[in-house]
């Protein structure tokens, strides 16, 4: 197996920034590119949000159900009060006149109503009405809560799934996506971004649903009391509607870029904290401090742009609610005294004015909540949508030789560039033989890196064709070809775990007899007990507690370990002294035994006993031969090779 590389680390894809064309879409120090700039609209994203539920569709019927039940209920209450009101009602009417008075003599709002002349309120009945009101509200308050806990867990259980796809999705991506996206501006996404969806599904769906249930259920028991009230009741939502509409049309792109500006926070935190040290040494604290103060001036105007304009359509919304709510009012008053209603029906539309009105003031005040949600959903997308690596054209049973692992690889007029309008690598053939150790030198940017990346397959050739024991690694799954590849990076990436969980990484099935060979093979085991736990020692974030000699020990033996069929070094040994890296010299050469290694190395006194070494400018090979042949030509090599021994004399 290989040694792995991961996004959210350095590793492989900080040497290649190096080589990438400088107009490309890398990142410098303190700032950088953002991935996905170009937003969405509100209501694809809104539904594509929505769908993601669609595995928990049999809960969200039952969430649905329950829903409608509670707000049926809910709907009848105040028409059940309503009668209790007249009962009373009558009851005073009728105690205050005469018995045996016409009714065609009684009030002309209460005429046709039942009232007995000379009967009092009838407190059972009364009483009866009001127990079946509180039973109602009770059942209609349990359905409510029933219904919430159910959608808690089809909300919780959406986002879990979505964090599944985001991880699956990152692992599929191409490592020229990370060169491009700030490190910190990923983790937003995948963290702050999918935290917030999560509360606004949370915050949101039930009171949604229910909202738009009631004002259907309303309107209907409005319009069964006086179609003229209910009329003058849903003039206000049109109003209502349009002053929405507008005011949300302001802050969407405000939420958008809110959550924009966190991410490129975000990055400039991370990177600055990163590089902390290197800040200090450099003198760049007032500048960082600097940028992280215009980012958070950004964010703090674009939040309070999102928050206040949103925060503008509850008030108004209120506003015409309780506009709508005066008008009923004397509409009502004025139809009592016609007897057309009766005050138990107007007391209940009046309830209904408010319970129509609700829904919709609650919809308002939830508006920032769905659009930032919206917003950060977006993003996710963003990331879900993103090109992904290209999978293997040829099945796996169509491939003959496909289980040989010899480690013979061959380049085949091959052509790669980052950016189209500026070549790279043009026309390489070159063939190293099994057991070969092939040597890469170069100045910086001449596509040392880049051609063992091709070989990874972390990029794909633009012409021609890479082939391992004679199979083309265009049709292997990058799985099947990192399996029998190690690599050994200028930049150490080691986890939170042990030493000997460093050492397993990348063969975890291994015992303990083996990590402690590869340790010993490699002069791990020899700093390990010096440490108060030894294997059993926790390795701090990023290896703070290893020296930089340490942690590149431990790469080392981990690719050891992996005992893989092709290796590759790229300055395996820079971040360690001189003795040890003597030692490891003969540790690498019984490595090397048997495999095919590719070594990147600056140093050229590493390379002096590689079977082939290969001189790179501008992506192009201008001299291969050994170490002695390349001296005895006088070209390039040898010009390298003068000019670091010259240096170190010189100095």
């Amino acid at each position: 197996m290989s040694t792995p590389t991961t996004p959210g680390k350095q590793g492989f894809a900080a040497t290649e920034r190096i080589e990438a064309p400088a107009g490309g879409p890398g990142r410098g120090p303190m700032g950088g590119g953002m991935v996905g700039q170009k937003a969405m609209s509100f209501g694809p994203s809104a539904r594509r949000l929505v769908g993601r539920m669609r595995p928990e569709r049999a809960l969200a019927t039952l969430v649905v159900a329950l829903v409608v039940v509670s707000v049926l209920l809910m709907s009848i209450g105040p028409r059940l009060l309503g009668h209790a009101t007249d009962l009373v009602f009558r009851g005073f009417v009728g105690s205050r006149t005469p018995v045996g008075t016409p009714d065609d003599q009684l009030p002309e709002a209460v005429q046709g109503q039942g009232v007995v002349p000379g009967q009092g309120v009838d407190f059972g009945a009364v009483g009866e009405w009001l127990l079946l009101v509180l039973a109602v509200y009770a059942a209609a308050s349990a359905l409510s809560w029933l219904a919430g806990f159910v959608l808690n867990g089809v909300v919780q259980r959406t986002v879990r799934r979505m964090r599944s796809d985001v991880e699956d999705k990152i692992h599929r991506l191409p490592l020229g996506y990370f060169d491009r996206s700030p490190r910190g501006e990923l983790l937003s996404r995948v963290t702050n971004d999918i935290d917030n969806i999560s509360q606004t599904l949370q915050q949101t769906m039930s009171q949604l649903l229910q909202s738009l249930l009631t004002v259907l259920a309303v309107l209907a028991m409005m319009i069964w009391i006086s179609p003229l009230l209910a009329l003058v009741a849903v003039l206000s939502v049109p109003v209502s509607l349009m002053a929405t509409r507008a005011i949300m049309k302001r802050s969407q792109g405000q939420f958008v870029a809110q959550w924009r500006t966190t991410g490129r926070l975000n990055a400039h935190i991370e990177e600055a904290f990163s590089g902390h040290a290197l800040v200090k040494v450099y003198g760049r604290t007032d500048e960082v401090e600097r940028t992280f103060a215009e980012h958070n001036d950004a964010l703090y105007d674009v939040s309070f742009k999102a928050q206040f304009i949103s925060g503008l359509v509850m008030p108004t919304m209120m506003f015409i609610g309780n506009l709508n709510y005066v008008v009923v009012a004397v509409v009502g008053a004025l139809r009592i005294s016609s007897g057309a209603v009766t005050l138990g029906e107007v007391q209940a539309f009046v309830q209904y004015t408010r319970q129509f009105t609700q829904p919709l003031t609650t919809v308002a005040s939830m508006a920032n909540l769905l659009q930032s949600g919206v917003a950060s959903a977006e993003r996710v997308f963003e990331l879900l949508d993103a090109d992904e690596e290209p999978m293997a054209e040829v099945p796996v049973a169509s491939r003959a030789g496909a289980g040989v692992t010899r480690g013979e690889v061959a380049f085949e007029h091959v052509s790669f560039s980052y950016d189209p309008t500026r070549p790279l690598i043009e026309d390489l053939s070159l063939v190293a033989s099994p057991g070969q150790t092939v040597a890469i030198v170069g100045p910086t940017g001449a596509g040392k890196t880049t051609l063992v990346n091709l070989v990874m397959r972390f990029y794909d050739v633009d012409a021609g064709r890479i082939l391992l024991d004679g199979v083309d690694t265009a049709t292997l799954s990058r799985q099947e070809l990192r399996a029998q590849v190690g690599m050994v990076l200028q930049d150490t990436w080691l986890f939170e775990g042990t030493i000997r969980d460093n050492i397993a990484y990348g063969r975890p099935d291994a015992t303990d007899e083996q990590v402690l060979e590869a340790a010993r093979a490699t002069y791990v085991d020899r700093f390990v007990h010096s440490l108060p736990d030894g294997y059993e020692t926790i390795v701090d974030e990023d290896g703070a507690n290893l020296s930089a000699g340490e942690r590149q020990l431990l790469t080392i033996a981990r690719a050891f370990l992996t005992d893989p069929a092709l290796l590759i070094l790229d300055e395996a040994t820079s971040s360690v002294d001189t003795r040890t890296e003597l030692l490891l010299q003969h540790a690498m050469a019984a490595l090397r035994t048997d495999r095919t290694s590719f070594v990147i190395a600056h140093r050229l006194s590493t390379i002096r006993d590689a079977d082939l070494i290969l001189v790179m400018e501008d992506g192009a090979i201008v001299e291969q031969g050994t170490h002695a042949s390349l001296l005895a030509a006088d070209g390039a090599y040898a010009a390298l090779y003068r000019s670091q021994f010259t240096a170190a004399a010189d100095a």
